[in-house]
Order: C-alpha cells, then sequence, then structure tokens
C-alpha cells in the first residue's frame, strides 16, 4: 500500500492530512528546488495558509538536477509525510500542497510552460549557494560558469535558475503577462538583492530591454528561513510506514522549530502566509544575518570540526562539553557583538534555542551532509562576520578555527588518514591545491586563502586573518580537532 490519494483516507485519525479539495487547486507557485527543505517549510507554510482560507496557490515542483523526488512522489499523487521529531517522539502530517513535480533537465519546455502561464504569480528558490552560478565571494553572475554559457547560446532550452527564469520573464514580457515574483529562499546574505542583480546581469546579456523591463517590474523580495531538516533515511521511512500503515516514498523528517522572515514585496499577489506563522517584515537583513552568523556558522564550524573529531552528526557533536562551550563562546563573543537586531528581538533566547536545536538527539543530522559546498558557503556564514571582526580590531580565534576546519576537510585525508569525500563545487581544485602543499599549514592556506572566488581580495592580504588561519591550522594538523576545539573553547578571547 502505498501513499496516495486514494490511501489518504485510510490513515489514522492523529494523522493531519488536507483539509481542502486539491482537486481544485491552481497552480499559482513554482518552486525550483524541490528538495527536503523545501518540502518541510514553504510547502508547510502554504499548506497552513491553504487549510485556513483556500485559494488558488497549488505548488509546481522543479527539480534542476535529479528525478528522485519526482520520481518518489508521482506515484503518490506528489502527497507526502512531514514528521517532526523531538526528545518528546514524533508527530506525521501528509502535506498537499505541492501538486506535480517535474524534472527541468528531462522536459524544460515544460518547465517553462509552467513558469509563463498566467496564473503562476510567484517563483520561490531553494537550489542552495551554488544554484545560483554566482561568486560567492561577490554575489555577482559567474558569466565563465559553463551553465550560464551554455544558457547564453541557447536561451529556448536553459539549464540553470537564472537561465530559466530570464527566459520564462521574456516569454511573459512578449505576450503581455505580468511579471511574477521571484523569492529567494536560500542561505545568501540579502538574498532578494543577489537574485535580483543575478537577473539582470543574465538579462543584459541577453537584451537590455529586457534587462530594464525585468529590472522595473520584477520584485526580488529578500526572505530568511530557519528548520533544521536532515536527509532521509531508510529508518525514517520504515518509522513512516509504521505511524500511517502505508509506504511513503519520500517522507522528511524535521524538528517543531521552523521560522520564515520574509520582505512583503509581491506586486502579483501571495498566499497569507502571516496569517500561519510567517513574519513579515520591511526589512529581512537583521533577521537573515542572525540566522546565517549564528545557526549557519556554528553548524559549518561543527561540521568540519566535528567530523574531523570522528563525530557523525550534529546531536553527537554538541553533546561534547568542550564542543557545546565551543559553540556558546562563538556565538556569545564574536558573533553577537557584530549583530544589531530590531527592538524587541530576544537573541539570548534566540541562542539558547539553537543550543536545544542543536543537541535534538531524534534528528540525525549528519555533520558530512552540513559539509558539503562549504566554498559556496563560508562567504556568507563566516567570512563576513570576519571582516567585521577584524574592522572592528577585535579577536577572531574561534571564527579563524572554523575557517582553518575546512581547509583541514578539503585536503581529503581524515586524521586516521582515510579518505573524506569532500562534495564542493570546487573539490577537483581545492583537492590539487591541497596535494601541492602537503600537510604542511603554511603552505596549505596561503594556497586556499588565494582562491578568489571564496576568500575574494581583501581578506587573504589581511595580517592577522592570515597568521589565525595559519596558526589555527597548523594545529589542527600537529594536535587534532577535539584538541583545538577543546583549547579554543577555554582559552579564546572575548574582546
Amino acid at each position: 500500500m502505498r501513499l496516495n490519494a486514494r490511501t489518504l483516507g485510510t490513515l489514522p485519525d492523529g494523522v493531519r492530512r488536507p483539509r481542502y479539495d486539491r482537486a481544485g487547486l491552481e497552480t499559482g507557485i513554482v518552486h525550483i528546488g524541490l528538495g527536503a527543505f523545501h518540502r518541510a517549510h514553504q510547502a508547510v507554510y502554504t499548506e497552513d495558509a491553504l487549510d485556513r482560507a483556500f485559494g488558488p496557490w497549488g505548488i509546481c515542483g522543479v527539480s534542476l538536477r535529479s528525478p528522485e523526488t519526482r520520481d518518489a512522489l508521482a506515484p503518490q499523487d506528489d502527497l507526502y509525510t512531514v514528521l517532526v521529531r523531538d526528545a518528546g517522539g514524533e508527530r506525521a502530517r501528509v502535506v498537499g500542497s505541492v501538486t506535480e513535480s517535474l524534472v527541468a533537465p528531462e522536459d524544460p519546455a515544460a518547465v517553462l510552460e509552467r513558469l509563463v502561464r498566467p496564473s503562476v504569480r510567484v517563483v520561490t528558490v531553494t537550489v542552495t549557494e551554488k544554484g545560483y552560478c554566482h561568486e560567492p565571494a561577490t554575489g555577482a553572475l559567474d558569466e565563465r560558469h559553463p551553465g550560464i554559457v551554455a544558457d547564453i547560446a541557447n536561451p529556448g532550452a536553459p539549464q540553470t535558475l537564472p537561465g530559466f527564469l530570464v527566459e520564462a520573464l521574456a516569454r511573459r514580457r512578449a505576450a503581455g503577462t505580468a511579471p511574477f515574483t521571484v523569492l529567494s529562499c536560500d542561505n545568501l546574505p540579502e538574498n532578494g538583492v543577489v537574485t535580483a542583480g543575478i537577473l539582470r546581469r543574465f538579462a543584459e546579456l541577453r537584451d537590455p530591454a529586457l534587462a530594464r523591463w525585468i529590472e522595473d517590474g520584477v520584485a526580488c523580495p529578500s526572505s530568511m528561513v530557519d528548520r533544521i531538516v536532515p536527509a532521509t533515511t531508510a529508518e525514517d521511512r520504515a518509522a513512516v510506514a509504521r505511524l500511517l500503515g502505508v509506504e511513503d516514498a519520500w517522507p522528511v523528517v524535521t524538528e517543531p522549530f521552523s521560522q520564515w522572515v520574509i520582505e512583503d514585496r509581491f506586486p502579483a499577489g501571495r498566499p497569507a502566509w502571516e496569517t500561519v506563522g510567517a513574519e513579515l517584515t520591511a526589512d529581512v537583513r537583521p533577521f537573515e544575518r542572525m540566522k546565517l552568523r549564528l545557526l549557519n556558522a556554528s553548524h559549518s564550524c561543527m561540521a568540519y570540526l566535528g567530523y574531523l573529531s570522528g563525530y557523525e552528526t550534529v546531536a553527537q557533536t554538541i553533546a561534547d562539553p568542550a564542543f557545546a562551550r565551543f559553540v556558546a563562546g562563538l556565538m556569545d563573543a564574536e558573533v553577537t557583538p557584530t549583530l544589531a537586531m530590531p527592538a524587541g528581538v530576544d537573541l539570548a533566547g534566540y541562542k539558547a534555542a539553537l543550543l536545544r536545536r542543536f543537541a535534538n538527539p531524534a534528528l540525525k543530522h549528519r555533520t558530512w551532509q552540513i559539509a558539503m559546498d562549504g566554498s559556496q558557503k563560508l562567504p556568507q556564514r563566516l567570512l563576513g562576520t570576519i571582516a567585521d571582526r577584524l574592522a572592528a580590531g577585535a579577536p577572531i580565534d574561534r571564527l579563524a578555527l572554523g575557517v582553518a576546519g575546512w581547509m583541514r576537510y578539503v585536503s581529503g585525508t581524515d586524521e586516521q588518514g582515510r579518505p573524506i569525500d569532500v562534495r564542493d563545487p570546487l573539490a577537483a581544485r581545492l583537492r590539487a591545491l591541497a596535494d601541492e602543499a602537503g600537510p604542511s599549514a603554511s603552505r596549505l592556506a596561503p594556497a586556499l586563502l588565494g582562491v578568489g572566488d571564496v576568500f575574494g581580495g581583501e581578506l587573504p592580504h589581511h595580517p592577522e586573518f592570515v597568521r589565525a588561519v595559519t596558526d589555527s591550522l597548523d594545529r589542527l594538523f600537529t594536535r587534532g580537532a577535539r584538541a583545538c576545539v577543546e583549547a579554543a573553547a577555554g582559552e579564546a578571547r572575548t574582546a
């Protein structure tokens, strides 16, 4: 028995299911990046909004790469389970807001057709940092990116996020159809501004008049999303089958906490997300900086240093008292002084909640998973904070250890001499630099700091930054990650 529209009515009474008529849903949202996070976050907010007040907000999900999610969801009429876990137990619900799933490489024409439909008024995006085909250090479009080059040459069969969005907008312009709003939900500082700049520059390379139309008419509000969603395992699928009495090929597992802060700029309309917990605001920047620099920076530091210390999950890592002190010190002493939050935001409460969320024993959030794509993540999660600290003449001990942890990790060999499966767009380049430098901090640190795509042009020339990272990397090679974290937890300066 498989979860689908026919078996929906057979589910146990304790399993929440859609309260609206899915057959009446019109596609009003196209979501690009149909992965676990979207299905545990934005799709749930839309589901709750539909339950509260039905409207034309069905979601067409698009994968830019793998057919895996589509292959799992299509036989289930795109229904899937969200399993919420904490120390108190687990609760399941079935979500129906996703009504269709497409795979862009298989049928780009179908994706463009959906994007051009007049009923589509919002395009949401979770493609991770690397999906924007940009330069992480600057936020600008990477005009040398192979996918971008291909999409400029053949705009009618796009491969990339900018290619699909700009081609769809060009077709809407030609048809006299109003543009949709593009809502980035990825971990990029000022993600709406970055998205707008990428679309505008890509359009300029095609047609300056189209670029002006996009600049004048396409809203790209910023947003901040927050929910921990580990990769789904076979054990998760088995647990869902026990709860539902039917099989779900692709459930998502998550925590109770969820937050969505959205810049309220939607000329074409949107679901009433604010009625179901989303926070609508005129300025997302303080919230996104808070999340990137506290949650995401802590995650990255735990990912690299925890993995090197032999910990498989975040919960195991933070259960180590040395890591708990290290992360608390990172947040309190080095990150918090760089934040300026609006009145009424309980920053101390947010940090305390983060430590509890990291320690959730029911979530198996792997350090290896978080460690992926570090070359794309470091500028947003760590390097911006470091630049602010250096400008203020303040210490960066813990932050520098996090950067050094990334360097040690991407060298490709762990502390026991075993290979590390490094997943990163620059993995081959980073490994080549590491192989040439060898296990020498004085050689490896400057080699990796010279990767301008990651570190830009200023930080690699700042003497204190270079010294702090090189010294931290040297200690990682000579003493090991666990000993370095323990020392940093007790000795790092707090000025």
